[in-house]
C-alpha cells in the first residue's frame, strides 16, 4: 500500500518546481493492493507459460499445499520452529521472527551505513568482532537508536550482522513456495535451429521470470530482497577494492536467501551449483529485477479501465498487432463520415438560399427582368428544389398567326425557321480549338459570323419567292373575277 501513488494539490511555490515523479507500476500495485487474487492469477498465468511447473509445483507456488523441500522430512522440527519464532515475536525481537516492516526499518540501518563503507577488503567474508556483534544486535533488538558513524563499530561488524539476520529468518528470504521455480529458472536455456536445447542460459527468459516471481512475494520480503540486491551490485562495483565479484557475494548469501532451512549441504548436492548461480544471476541483473513486464503493466492498466485484460504477453501482441491493423480503416471511416455530415449540411444550406431567392423573385412585379430570372430558375430544375413548393404561374402560350402570309411561310419556310430558333435558343458548347484553328478562325472569320451572313441571303430569298408566289395568287384570282 506503502507503493501506490497519492496525488496532491500542493500550495507551496518552492515545492512546485520539484520534477514529478511518476511510478510505471502504479495500476500493479494497485492491482496488487486491491484485488490480490486477480493479481496472483494473472501473474501464475505467465509463470507457467515460461517455466515448466507440475501439478504438485504449482500447487504450492500458489500456497495450496505446504511446500516439499529436501531433507524437510521431519514436521516435528518446522512446528518447533514457529513456535520460538512466534514467542519471539511477542517480546518484539528483530532477530529470529517473522520478517516485518519494522524489523527492515531496523536492519535498513545496517544497510545504510554499509553503502558508504563498500571499499573494506573481504567484505561479508571476514568476520567482525563477537562483542561488538552482540552489543549491536541487542540495541536492534531493543529497538534503541544507533549511531553507526561513531565510530565504535567496523565494517566487518555490520555485514557479519546482516548475515547473522538473515540466516535466523524463519525462512529464506525467497520463502520455500518459490524454490522449486528458482530451479526451474536456472534451467532456462536458448534453443538451436532444430529446436534443440543448448547450454548457453535464456537470461531474457530468465530475467522476465524473475520479475513475476518477485512480484508475488510477501511485501516486506519484496522490499528486503530489493535493498539487499541493490547493497550486492554495488559492492561486486567496487571489486578492485574489496576483492567480492557477484559469485564471491552469492556463495556468502545464498544460503540465507535461497537455500531452505534446516538442510545439509548433502541434500542440495545436486542443486547447490544452479542456486548459487541463480544468485549471481540476481546480484549482476538486480536493476531489472523489480520492474513489472510491460504486458502485466498494460492488462492491470486495462483492468481499471474497464477493457478486457489479458493474461499473457501473447494475448497483448495480437491486442496491439489487430488494434493497428484496424486503426486505419476506423479513422477513413471516421473522416468519411465527417465529410458526408459536412456536405449535408452544405447542400441544406444552399437549398434554403435558393428558397429565399424564389420566393423574393416570385414576389417582384411583373417585369422583363422578372421573366429573365425565372428563366434561368427554370433551366437548372436539379438544383431548384424550392421550386416545387412555391406555385408559379404558367407562362402565356404563343398564339399562332392566322394570317395567310404566315401560313405560306409555315408551309413554305417552316424548317428554316425553325432551325433559326433552335440555334437562336440554344447555348453552344465550349470547343477545345487548339493554336493552329485559332490562327485559321482569325483569318477567315467566326464561324458565328459565318452562319449570320448565311442565314440573312437564306431569308432574303425566302422573302423573293414570297412576294413572287403572293402576285401570282393574286393574279389568279383577278382572272376569275
Amino acid at each position: 500500500s506503502d507503493a501506490i501513488c497519492n496525488f496532491v494539490i500542493c500550495n507551496d511555490s518552492s515545492l512546485r518546481s520539484q520534477p514529478i515523479i511518476f511510478n510505471p507500476d502504479f495500476f500493479v500495485e494497485k492491482l496488487r493492493h486491491e484485488k490480490p487474487e486477480v493479481f496472483t492469477e494473472l501473474v501464475v498465468s505467465n509463470i507457467t507459460r515460461l517455466i515448466d511447473l507440475p501439478g504438485a509445483e504449482l500447487a504450492q507456488l500458489m500456497g495450496e499445499e505446504d511446500p516439499k523441500l529436501p531433507g524437510a522430512n521431519s514436521t516435528a522440527s518446522g512446528f518447533f520452529r514457529s513456535l520460538i519464532s512466534l514467542k519471539r515475536k511477542e517480546k518484539g525481537v528483530v532477530f529470529g521472527s517473522p520478517l516485518t516492516e519494522e524489523g527492515i526499518a531496523q536492519v535498513s540501518q545496517l544497510i545504510e551505513y554499509l553503502h558508504k563503507n563498500l571499499r573494506a577488503e573481504g567484505l561479508f567474508r571476514v568476520p567482525g568482532n563477537s562483542i561488538r556483534q552482540q552489543i549491536l544486535k541487542d540495541a536492534l533488538n531493543s529497538g534503541t537508536d544507533i549511531d553507526l558513524d561513531s565510530g565504535e563499530f567496523h565494517s566487518n561488524d555490520v555485514a557479519t550482522l546482516l548475515k547473522m539476520f538473515l540466516g535466523e529468518l524463519p525462512e529464506p528470504l525467497l520463502t520455500h513456495k518459490h524454490f522449486h521455480a528458482h530451479l526451474k529458472i536456472a534451467d532456462l536455456t536458448l534453443f538451436d535451429e532444430k529446436g534443440n536445447k543448448t547450454s548457453t542460459p535464456d537470461k531474457e527468459r530468465q530475467i522476465e521470470a524473475l520479475q513475476l516471481l518477485f512480484l508475488i512475494l510477501p511485501a516486506p520480503n519484496r522490499s528486503l530482497l530489493k535493498l539487499l540486491l541493490d547493497l550486492l551490485y554495488q559492492t561486486a562495483k567496487k571489486q578492485d577494492k574489496n576483492k567480492m565479484s557477484a559469485h564471491n557475494l552469492a556463495l556468502m548469501f545464498a544460503p540465507h536467501i535461497l537455500w531452505p532451512r534446516n538442510v545439509s549441504t548433502n541434500d542440495l548436492q545436486e542443486n547447490i551449483t544452479k542456486l548459487n548461480n541463480g544468485v549471481t544471476f540476481m546480484i549482476k541483473h538486480s536493476q531489472k529485477l523489480f520492474k513489472a513486464p510491460v504486458y502485466i503493466r498494460e492488462c492491470a492498466r486495462l483492468h481499471y479501465l474497464g477493457s478486457r485484460a489479458h493474461t499473457s504477453k501473447d494475448d497483448l501482441d495480437l491486442l496491439t498487432s489487430c488494434g493497428s491493423k484496424e486503426l486505419q480503416p476506423l479513422k477513413s471511416q471516421k473522416r468519411s463520415r465527417l465529410d458526408s455530415c459536412h456536405q449535408e449540411e452544405t447542400q441544406q444550406r444552399t437549398e434554403e438560399a435558393l428558397k429565399e431567392l424564389f420566393l423574393h423573385v416570385h414576389n417582384m412585379p411583373d417585369s422583363a427582368k422578372k421573366k429573365k430570372l425565372i428563366r434561368q430558375f427554370n433551366k437548372h430544375p436539379t438544383a431548384l428544389t424550392p421550386g416545387s413548393d412555391v406555385p408559379t404561374s404558367p407562362a402565356p402560350r404563343r398564339t399562332r398567326s392566322r394570317s395567310f402570309s404566315g401560313l405560306i411561310k409555315r408551309k413554305v419556310l417552316g424548317t428554316p425557321v425553325i432551325l433559326e430558333r433552335k440555334s437562336r435558343d440554344s447555348t453552344p458548347e465550349p470547343v477545345r480549338v487548339s493554336k493552329e484553328n485559332v490562327q485559321l478562325l482569325q483569318k477567315c472569320g467566326s464561324p458565328a459570323h459565318m452562319s449570320q451572313a448565311k442565314l440573312k441571303s437564306l431569308e432574303g430569298q425566302k422573302e423573293g419567292s414570297c412576294r413572287r408566289m403572293r402576285a401570282r395568287l393574286l393574279s389568279k384570282d383577278s382572272s376569275s373575277l
